[in-house]
């Protein structure tokens, strides 16, 4: 064997191990998804339904306690605390979780993103979304809700952002996310954040996933200032 067929063989067989490797990040990302909402439903039908029990009990047994201060302080003590486990077992389901992508579809849980991290951060965040729901599988808005929540969470630790926008397009053939900021852009102590072991493989993750349903992520500095995130996921032929 010559050394040029040689070279085009090993080539051939390092291209058969990229497209292993990538069917079996996807296929674990998959998974992963699945037992992410298979927990979060047993906070939600197990815990949370218990919990909402303990709480009606609670307020049904405080109406027939005697009224002495010392019994109703330690029962108002307990009812705070048990709403305090019932926000937090919440909040765990949702980060778990989006339910509102199966319930509500993906174009209200990418909406809901964008206004609640502008409310929390303090940042004019604006978001173009078509107005019918996006026409693609439930796999492709799973990608496009976990691109959009790491890049939001890039943002906020690197960006120094004060304007984020994000538009999702919808077409025939694919559907494009678009996240941008006007933060400090991809230089200087920013390009080393993005270096950093959680940022690099939250941005990874994202690009693995986007190729396993044969997509694109990229990151491109902005016409001005800030970061332009853009995602473009094919949508699978027509059986």
């Amino acid at each position: 064997m010559s050394p040029q067929e040689q070279h085009q063989e090993h080539h051939q067989q390092d291209s058969l191990r990229s497209a292993d490797l990538s069917d079996l990040l996807g296929h674990v990302h998959t998974c992963w998804d699945n037992e992410r909402r298979s927990l979060s439903r047993q906070l939600h039908d197990s815990l949370g339904s218990s919990l909402t029990a303990l709480t009606m009990h609670l307020g049904l047994l405080m109406q027939k306690m005697p009224q002495e201060p010392a019994l109703q302080d330690r029962a108002a003590h307990m009812k705070q605390l048990l709403l305090q486990i019932v926000e937090t077992n919440r909040q765990m389901q949702i980060k778990l979780w989006n339910d509102k992508l199966e319930f509500l579809g993906v174009r209200v849980a990418l909406g809901e993103a964008v206004e609640q991290f502008g409310q929390q951060h303090k940042i004019a965040a604006r978001c173009s979304l078509p107005e019918d729901e996006l026409s693609c599988p439930r796999s492709h808005g799973i990608v496009l809700l976990h691109t959009l929540e790491e890049a939001l969470r890039n943002i906020i630790a690197h960006a120094q952002a004060t304007e984020v926008d994000v538009i999702v397009d919808d077409n025939e053939d694919e559907v494009m996310l678009t996240v941008k900021d006007n933060g400090v852009g991809l230089s200087g102590p920013v390009a080393a954040a993005l270096e950093s072991i959680g940022d690099k493989f939250g941005l990874r993750t994202a690009r693995e996933r986007a190729a396993y349903l044969g997509g694109t992520l990229t990151l491109s500095a902005g016409a001005e200032h800030g970061v332009t995130l853009t995602m473009v996921l094919p949508k699978p032929a027509a059986s």
